[in-house]
């Protein structure tokens, strides 16, 4: 009798540790090598004391199965719980890093923008001051250029008055000289000057 109930617990000893890893499907070959490396195989020198001792407490023994299962289910979940909190950790650092980067990225924009704009303004605001400076520059050469002209007609108004000045007394000094040279051909005297043009 003993040895049949040493039996029933070592046939429900390896029935209970398959449930425990339900918890963590995903880690089940994980979980399987620590199972096997937490739980050490029975030896023959230790059956017939697990049997005496199951004999003589049944509930204990099945409980100390039950506790093993528990034990190695809480180690599992343990594992898992932990695993669980290092990626909830790495994802909360990869979360705050893109966030750090992004805010990084907009300031760097933002600030990139600035400057183009202070750019733009000062660029336009010294071009306008070059516009501003050409055309003063054009207005004082139109200016200056009206100037010369101007004065460049008074010179041409004056070169022909004193042309028409010169033809007037050319004319006058003809005539004179007609009037003479008639007067002398009247007389028939001749002039006491001669070559009084030299």
């Amino acid at each position: 009798m003993a040895e049949e109930e040493a039996k029933k617990v070592e046939s429900e000893s390896p029935s209970e540790p398959p449930p425990a890893p339900a918890p963590a499907p995903e880690e089940a070959p994980k979980d399987e090598t620590q199972e096997k490396s937490v739980i050490p195989p029975p030896s023959s020198e230790e059956k017939p004391d697990d049997s005496k001792a199951l004999a003589i407490v049944e509930t204990k023994a099945s409980e100390s199965g039950i506790e093993k299962s528990s034990s190695e289910g809480s180690i599992n979940r343990d594992a898992v719980l932990a695993r669980v909190a290092t990626e909830k950790r790495l994802s909360l650092i990869r979360a705050w890093e893109e966030s750090e980067k992004s805010k990084a990225e907009n300031k760097a924009h933002k600030k990139l923008s600035s400057i183009g704009s202070w750019e733009n303004s000062k660029k336009a605001a010294v071009e306008a001051q070059l516009k501003k400076i050409e055309e003063d520059l054009e207005r004082k050469k139109a200016e200056y250029v009206e100037k010369l002209k101007n004065k460049i007609a008074l010179i041409h108004k004056e070169a022909e008055e004193r042309r028409a000045v010169i033809e007037a007394k050319r004319g006058e000094d003809v005539l004179k000289a007609e009037e003479t040279a008639a007067k002398y051909r009247a007389t028939g005297t001749a002039p006491k000057k001669l070559l009084g043009c030299f």
